[in-house]
């Protein structure tokens, strides 16, 4: 059996790690570096690296400092934010990435996607999508795709789901999902729509946004049917560490990676 994966989040703003509610309101949470090198002691399974202002700010990610995270960690390394061409991928891999984060370039142009599968391999490109329930109350759950998330997101006018089967058809290894509503609240994923999402591809599934608890990573794995669980707040914060969570989940009879 699969094991599933833990993956803290690294949100970098200006060189260094925050965390906010719904993207907005954000805290200070330390340095990148310093803090991937902790969860790689930890026994995290992997590590994601967004420089969330890039794509906002029209600017690069900061090789810098993914370089510099890069050397910390012995586990594999996601990074995003600013990337816009296949240089751009190639220079993150270079900087000591695993796999690179597509969201909004991707949805600006499709076809970056399919060129990065073919150029490096799917099982390095991550189609990273963010969404919004917009179904109305009691009729059947539907998400729309944004991008430029923060204090004034974009609507797409893309449906979720149909974006991400099509993002995997032009060669997404990978789909992290994440809901805007529940990012940052704590108070669990939104299951139905990780069962809408996994049920619709064939890749692995991450799910983001909402966890508060052990509890929370457990329904989104167990119920949601993610492969892998994201989590930056409970942390960041010293709520739970990463080895408290495996615990926990190993406990509920769920496969995990011994560190």
């Amino acid at each position: 059996m699969l094991t599933r994966r833990i993956i803290p989040c690294l949100d970098v703003k200006a060189g260094r790690v925050v965390k906010g509610v719904s993207f907005l309101n954000h805290r200070d949470a330390g340095d990148p570096v310093a803090l991937a090198a902790a969860y790689d002691a930890a026994g995290a399974d992997e590590l994601v690296f967004y420089d969330i202002t890039a794509s906002s700010d029209e600017r690069a990610i900061m090789v810098e400092v993914v370089e510099r995270t890069a050397a910390q960690v012995f586990i594999p390394l996601t990074v995003g934010g600013g990337l816009r061409t296949v240089d751009d991928m190639y220079r993150m891999l270079r900087a000591g990435a695993d796999k690179v984060s597509l969201n909004t370039a991707a949805v600006l142009t499709p076809q970056l996607i399919e060129e990065g599968a073919k150029r490096f391999g799917s099982q390095c490109v991550v189609l990273s999508v963010d969404v919004r329930r917009v179904s109305a109350p009691g009729a059947a759950p539907r998400w729309a795709v944004f991008t430029h998330t923060g204090a004034n997101p974009r609507p797409t006018g893309l449906d979720a789901i149909e974006w991400i089967r099509r993002g995997v058809a032009l060669g997404a290894g990978e789909i992290c999902i994440n809901s805007m509503d529940a990012d940052g609240q704590k108070r669990g994923y939104d299951i139905e729509l990780l069962r809408a999402v996994s049920a619709a591809v064939p890749v692995p599934v991450i799910a983001s946004g909402g966890a508060g608890s052990p509890e929370d990573m457990y329904c989104g794995l167990a119920d949601g049917l993610a492969d892998a669980v994201l989590a930056a707040s409970i942390f960041h914060f010293g709520e739970y560490t990463v080895e408290q969570v495996k615990g926990y989940l190993r406990g509920r009879g769920v496969p995990m990676r011994v560190a």
